[in-house]
């Protein structure tokens, strides 16, 4: 069987194709160029500090074991490598620290699977900084897209969309940059769908960080592949045994090709200002606005109950983490550690010696989460109640789910995280030039210069 899953659905594939290939810089808003300018100034942030983390020590060994030719920056470690290895490698450090942007319309992280590919494609092609926007606009878009037409099936069902639906991404972006007429990116999304892989039972792993390097390795050699020749079902969205058919049980070609409010889904991205899984974010937010309110005191907390969307069960549920990594994706270990006033958005806090630490385990041993009290909600929601001594209740509710309005206020605070985290890596004076370039991305000539100030 070879015809598309749905009547509807017929040249869907190839309609994504070609509204990815006719996006041009000159004809995005400005606040889309300065929402990239956003979303890559933040990957540069957590990618410098996600270069020290065990995971990509791990793979930069396996690296430079293989000697490539260089090509492209290893962000942070002080070499160049292939294109695909350095893709491989940055992908995996952006999303080390799972701190990077998410966007729900994919339920997944669209910057951190497309950048580590396009940025090494970019620097080992000399291109352009509007030429590096654009691609990176349209790889985005196509993310969501895709994230609309299998949702929420696709990610219910045990799939990690930043892998699967994020190799889409990486390979449009590159195939863009490449020059790619329509035809050839339908080839390119072909050869990307067939490698599309990433298990959310990896979360709390380092497998979690490398389905990002993965999906930008895969959608660069799906991209250059395509390029070369190389065929592939150009309907590998919406054929018999194609990508929906076999990754979901939904499948809406209405809603990706809907047009999104404002004309682009990149306006819906969400930064993220704690360290941890984005699932955690409302309850964190809730918890942190009850300790301030009320003067919480651990002693004087009877009781902590956590309403979330049942969805987060297979998320962000972990009940008893041992490891910093693990505590990332619980929610228990989260809010005890927003009521007791740890930095959430302090990487030194989701250490091992933080997740089993006496005085977080026991205002973990109080928090319940409640799954049924939290349906209606949205991934991005959360009610926290707290009950203190004497019987009182305090309650809060918070949804993480809103995207900024004002992005110069934004602009702001990711400029501090930015500087917060690149600096002790870089040294201030690097973060700084780094900062510069990013914040005129669109007027750079040759867009390796940002690159290399990575390395």
């Amino acid at each position: 069987m070879t015809e598309a899953k749905h009547p509807s659905s017929a040249g869907l594939t190839l309609r994504l194709a070609e509204r990815a290939a006719r996006l041009r810089w000159e004809d995005l808003p400005d606040d889309i160029g300065l929402l990239a300018r956003q979303c890559v100034l933040d990957w540069a942030a957590v990618t410098v500090a996600g270069a020290r983390e065990p995971l990509t020590r791990m793979l930069v060994d396996e690296v430079r074991e293989e000697a490539s030719r260089p090509q492209a920056t290893v962000v942070g470690h002080g070499f160049e490598a292939s294109v695909l290895q350095a893709a491989l490698v940055n992908g995996a450090a952006s999303h080390a620290l799972d701190y990077d942007d998410v966007n729900i319309a994919f339920t997944g992280h669209p910057t951190v699977a497309v950048v580590g590919a396009l940025l090494a494609l970019a620097q080992a092609r000399g291109a352009s900084g509007r030429q590096f926007v654009a691609a990176f606009v349209a790889g985005c878009e196509t993310i969501c897209r895709i994230g609309l037409l299998v949702a929420p099936g696709h990610y219910e069902r045990g799939f990690h969309s930043t892998a699967t639906i994020g190799t889409f991404g990486a390979a449009t972006a590159c195939a863009h940059l490449l020059g790619a007429d329509a035809a050839t990116l339908a080839t390119a999304l072909g050869i990307a769908g067939t490698q599309a892989a990433g298990l959310k039972s990896q979360f709390g792993t380092m497998c979690k960080p490398l389905h990002a390097g993965k999906a930008c390795a895969n959608g660069l050699l799906a991209a250059r592949l395509a390029q070369r020749g190389f065929t592939a079902r150009t309907d590998v969205l919406e054929c018999a045994q194609g990508f929906a058919a076999t990754q979901s049980d939904d499948f809406h070609p209405e809603a990706a090709l809907a047009e999104p409010p404002g004309g682009y889904h990149l306006r819906g991205n969400l930064f993220k200002y704690h360290a941890a899984c984005y699932g955690t974010h409302a309850a964190i937010e809730a918890a942190r606005r009850l300790r301030r309110a009320h003067r919480l005191d651990d002693d004087a907390i009877r009781g902590v109950t956590v309403r979330v969307d049942p969805a987060s069960d297979k998320v962000c549920n972990i009940g008893d983490p041992r490891t910093g990594l693990e505590s990332k994706f619980s929610l228990r270990q989260t809010v005890a550690m927003a009521l007791a006033g740890v930095d959430t958005a302090g990487l030194e806090s989701y250490s091992d010696a933080n997740a089993v630490a006496p005085r977080l385990v026991a205002l973990r041993e109080k928090i319940r989460i409640d799954l049924a009290g939290g349906r209606g909600f949205s991934i991005t929601e959360s009610e926290v109640e707290v009950e203190i001594a004497g019987g009182a209740r305090h309650l809060q509710r918070h949804d993480a789910g809103v995207p900024a309005s004002d992005l110069r206020e934004q602009g702001r605070l990711l400029e501090a995280k930015f500087t917060s985290l690149a600096s002790p890596a870089l040294g201030a004076a690097r973060a700084r030039e780094v900062l510069e370039r990013v914040q005129r991305l669109d007027g750079l000539r040759d867009v390796g210069e940002f690159a290399r100030l990575l390395g």
